[in-house]
């Protein structure tokens, strides 16, 4: 503390934030790696969003096709954004891009419900799902008490933060080695579901019986389908919030875009049809935890290898959306859209701990009030608003900025089709589930009164003595 005060006495406040940025630049080195990690897609969501999809969907067939579309949408959006990648060569993703085309107030607008929003119920639901799969062995017979899920996933967020705010070094280390969790237990998954396939056990899986609906199918329905299974498909973006670093992005953004997808969307498709070689849908309904039901079913004295994995893999991914949520907020204070408080870092450590200590204080508050399947759907409308929004800019950006370059030029159709399924998707899902969708629109829409007083008028005289003063004492010693 000492040490923070006497530099604060030696640099200016300009030289402070220079000291900031370059002491920083350790921690967006390695956010680069986690950020463009293969594994970024394949996440926790594949553990969670099963049930879900085939609750929505009715059938075991139609669920098949969600999973399938949902990557074939995933890939029409990658390619809308490979191409503002390299016409707008910012890092930052969908925050940079929009306030590029739009200008700050929609910015400030995506910044503020990925900060109150879309990160923190992203984590939320994998804490409680990391507790469910933990918990599950234990109450084999019934759900694990609401209370002791919550602790769990408390206790989990609480741990993972102090890693994060102690060591970008040790955050980095548990990314990496509980990624080979995650895919040990897709792998496990897919190898025995096949071996059930070829033994002939695939009766979930025939026509006659995959298509028999267990409700009439409806479009509002279809749509939370989607919503559910773009949880699990939530990550396709993160490329470009590292473009600034991509070697050759003309040539290695659409690479990325036409290896990984494809690919995620086998992983999953087929992770699904093992789920369904094993469990009638009405057990994968009446599970809490599928893959450790799969295990218990197939696995027999091994069948404690599915909830270890699983647990890992979800503990690896609060690992991983801890690190990037709190950049997220770290950026969007430094320039200018938060307060500055969250652009502090820990002169030894180098990591953003009152960034981390917000996401974490968020997350927790959100845990208590929120049900796994809900908050699904609750951040899934938010991402989706706001992957229209962004490729509605692309649109607009030709027509306002025709004759500038653009390496990447997707057909016209790409952003238009993306963009009609996106209507479609968020008009039924709030037709369908008007107060889940609705209140993240509320949330979204507090922003404005928050930009005009915190970010537009800033540098009025007035502003000053009412906001700056305040917040400055709690940031400097006087």
């Amino acid at each position: 503390r000492l040490g923070h005060e006497k530099q604060h006495q030696r640099l200016g406040p300009g030289k402070q934030h220079q000291s900031a940025m370059e002491t920083t630049t350790l921690d967006t080195n390695v956010s680069v790696c986690l950020s463009c990690s293969p594994g970024n897609i394949i996440g926790s969501g594949i553990f969670i969003s099963p049930k879900g999809v085939l609750e929505h969907a009715g059938s075991v067939g139609l669920s098949l096709i969600v999973w399938v579309c949902g990557g074939g949408i995933c890939a029409l959006g990658s390619m809308c954004y490979a191409e503002l990648g390299v016409t707008i060569p910012k890092s930052g993703g969908d925050y940079s891009y929009v306030t590029e085309i739009f200008g700050g107030l929609v910015g400030f607008l995506l910044l503020w419900s990925a900060v109150l929003i879309m990160y923190p119920t992203t984590l939320a639901v994998i804490a409680l799902t990391f507790s469910n799969y933990v918990l599950q062995p234990a109450f084999q017979n019934c759900v694990p008490p609401y209370l002791a899920t919550r602790l769990l996933s408390t206790i989990c967020i609480l741990f993972l933060t102090w890693v994060n705010c102690s060591s970008v070094r040790w955050a980095t280390r548990i990314q990496d080695v509980f990624t080979v969790a995650k895919l040990l237990a897709l792998g496990l998954i897919i190898a025995v579901g096949l071996v059930q396939i070829c033994r002939g056990h695939y009766d979930a899986l025939r026509p006659s019986q995959a298509f028999e609906f267990t409700r009439d199918p409806s479009v509002g329905q279809i749509a939370l389908a989607f919503l559910q299974a773009s949880f699990a498909f939530s990550g396709w973006n993160f490329l470009n919030y590292v473009t600034e670093e991509v070697v050759e992005p003309r040539k290695n953004l659409p690479r990325a875009i036409y290896i990984s997808i494809p690919l995620v969307t086998l992983v999953y498709t087929l992770t699904n049809i093992a789920y369904f070689s094993s469990m009638t849908p009405e057990e994968l309904l009446a599970s809490n935890a599928v893959a450790v039901t799969f295990g218990e079913k197939l696995l027999g004295v091994f069948s404690w290898v599915m909830p270890i994995s699983v647990a890992l893999s979800t503990f690896g991914g609060i690992n991983g959306y801890l690190f990037t949520s709190s950049r997220l907020c770290f950026s969007g204070a430094r320039e200018g859209h938060l307060p500055y408080l969250l652009a502090m870092i820990h002169l030894k450590n180098c990591t953003p701990i009152p960034a981390l200590l917000v996401c974490c204080g968020a997350t927790i508050v959100i845990l208590c009030i929120g049900e796994t399947h809900n908050l699904i759907n609750y951040v899934s409308f938010i991402n989706f608003l706001s992957y229209g929004v962004t490729i509605a800019g692309l649109l607009y950006y030709r027509w306002k900025r025709p004759n500038l370059l653009r390496p990447i030029k997707v057909s016209v159709l790409v952003p238009i089709s993306y963009l009609v399924f996106w209507a479609v998707l968020l008009g039924f899902s709030l037709y369908s589930e008007p107060v889940v969708c609705g209140m993240g629109i509320v949330i979204m829409l507090t922003g404005v009164p928050v930009y005009f007083v915190g970010v537009h008028w800033k540098n009025n005289d007035s502003y000053t003595p009412c906001i700056a003063s305040p917040c400055r004492s709690f940031t400097r010693r006087s």
